[in-house]
């Protein structure tokens, strides 16, 4: 930890400058269903499914998600009616709930038209059946695993593949997978509807940091916006001494401003700030990466060495920056952040053997809502193997479990998420404008090292708080990705 840096000071980003901007909503679409042949026969049945239906339906609405319910259907006819109301609502998840048996014709039509992930939802209403008092009807209620094997069956010979979740209607466990699934979709509407920034060039050798656009919507969906320096620096030259000071003033509110920082490069920096938020406002963007060189301190030079604060403060409200040019990473930063991790761009600094742990961390910008601590805004006469000079942000990483997620690219362009969970530890840190983390793997930090290094990560990435392997499975297989979790003590 830094000198400047006390635990009890975690920067708070709750309502005021720092309010995330809004996201766009997870949309679920429910419905619910079982066979109609048993209403006659069995005339109480009926009345329960539809308590069970009601009340999925409310827990559904108790996750944060917008919920799409076209209510019980009881035959072929009502599932036609059901999957193009469902198409039409545009879901990032449909959530079948499988009250008794049902035919597959009942469902298939929701699978297919709505373009959306399915989770086929198997809670009967207790854990068990009181099998001394139950008849038929009442055994009907408990018979939602009867017909899961014949859905998934019929969906996959159609071309659509789906997940499920067999428990009981209050069981926590079950709960916790309904909303892992809900979040994953939420992340994958996220990127499929999302408008991410691509600005300036590629940084010049980084052969790994290179992505062919036409690859994200291809296999995330979104949009690429290609922009120029130029797009900040005219902002910029419309920004005005008001809003400069402002600034200024919610960067001291927020940060420890280093002795080391000049003030004219905090004004210049504040300034850089106010025009990346009107680049975001102009372009709609949920994610920028950038970079752009410069020459012998002209405009532009200066510009891009002025992004830092801004994209720090852009990252903590929810939009990632990430420098570098790294697109990939900037989308693993917002994954992370979708699923409240946070998410900080990342690098390899050095391993430390006598502690046990891999020092990693990046200068540049960094998601303020994971600090360890107060994050300090550093002055720096040089940026390392960039041009121009200027404030970084530096703080350590919050203690406690981690993530990384890191997005490869093979050789036949298909994406892959690259996994790891490890546990920030406390330990020095270099005080000069990184944001640092000391991560402990539980194992040889030179094995491990090794292990994600062949992964075919590329050499950034992003780092988040919390055990979030599950989570991030679940984001690739509704994206159609491969998952590859790094942890060299499964394979000794």
């Amino acid at each position: 930890m830094t000198a400047t840096q006390n635990p009890s000071e975690a920067v708070r980003l709750a309502p005021g400058p720092l309010a995330r901007i809004p996201a766009r909503p997870t949309r679920v679409g429910l419905v619910a269903g079982g066979l109609g042949a048993y209403w006659p026969q069995f005339p109480g049945l009926l009345p329960q499914l539809q308590r069970s239906a009601d009340r999925v339906s409310e827990r559904m609405r108790e996750l944060d998600c917008e919920v799409v319910d076209v209510g019980f259907i009881s035959d072929a006819q009502e599932g036609a009616a059901a999957a193009e109301r469902l198409r039409a609502a545009g879901c990032d998840l449909i959530v079948a709930f499988l009250t008794t048996y049902m035919t597959a014709t009942m469902l298939v039509p929701v699978a297919q038209r709505s373009g959306a992930p399915v989770l086929l939802l198997n809670l009967q209403p207790t854990e068990a059946m009181d099998h001394a008092t139950f008849d038929t009807g009442q055994w009907l209620a408990y018979c939602g695993a009867c017909p899961l094997p014949e859905m998934v069956n019929a969906f996959r010979r159609c071309g659509v593949e789906t997940r499920s979740i067999s428990g009981y209607l209050e069981e926590p466990a079950a709960w916790d997978k309904i909303e892992r699934w809900v979040r994953a979709a939420g992340v994958r509407g996220a990127l499929r509807h999302g408008r991410h920034g691509l600005l300036g060039h590629l940084y010049p050798g980084m052969l790994d940091v290179a992505t062919d656009l036409t690859s994200v919507p291809a296999q995330f969906g979104g949009h690429v916006e290609v922009l120029e320096i130029d797009d900040v620096r005219a902002r910029a030259e419309q920004v005005t001494p008001a809003e400069i000071d402002g600034r200024v003033a919610l960067t001291r509110e927020i940060f420890t401003v280093d002795h080391s920082v000049a003030e004219e490069d905090l004004r210049w920096a504040a300034q850089v700030s106010v025009a990346l938020d009107r680049l975001v406002d102009d372009f709609s963007l949920d994610s920028l990466a950038y970079y752009h060189r410069g020459l012998n301190g002209e405009t532009h030079e200066r510009v891009a060495a002025g992004f830092i604060l801004g994209s720090s403060l852009l990252t903590a409200r929810g939009v990632p920056a990430a420098g570098e040019y790294e697109l990939r990473t900037s989308l693993a930063m917002l994954v992370l952040d979708r699923l409240g991790a946070g998410g900080s761009f990342t690098e390899f600094q050095a391993l430390d053997f006598r502690a046990g742990v891999v020092e990693m961390g990046h200068d540049g910008p960094a998601h303020l809502a994971i600090s360890q601590g107060r994050p300090v805004l550093r002055g720096l006469g040089v940026y390392h193997g960039k041009r121009g000079y200027g404030v970084s942000v530096e703080f350590d990483v919050r203690q406690g479990p981690v993530t990384l997620l890191g997005i490869g690219q093979e050789r036949d362009g298909r994406f892959r998420f690259v996994v790891a969970e490890g546990e920030v530890v406390d330990g020095p840190h270099l005080a000069i404008g990184n944001t640092t983390s000391r991560v402990d793997f539980g194992c040889h930090p030179g094995e491990w090292t090794d292990a994600w290094s062949v992964s075919g990560v590329g050499h950034h990435w992003a780092l988040g708080t919390g055990r979030r392997a599950a989570e991030l499975r679940a984001v690739a297989e509704l994206i159609g990705l491969e998952t590859v979790v790094v942890d060299p003590r499964r394979d000794r």
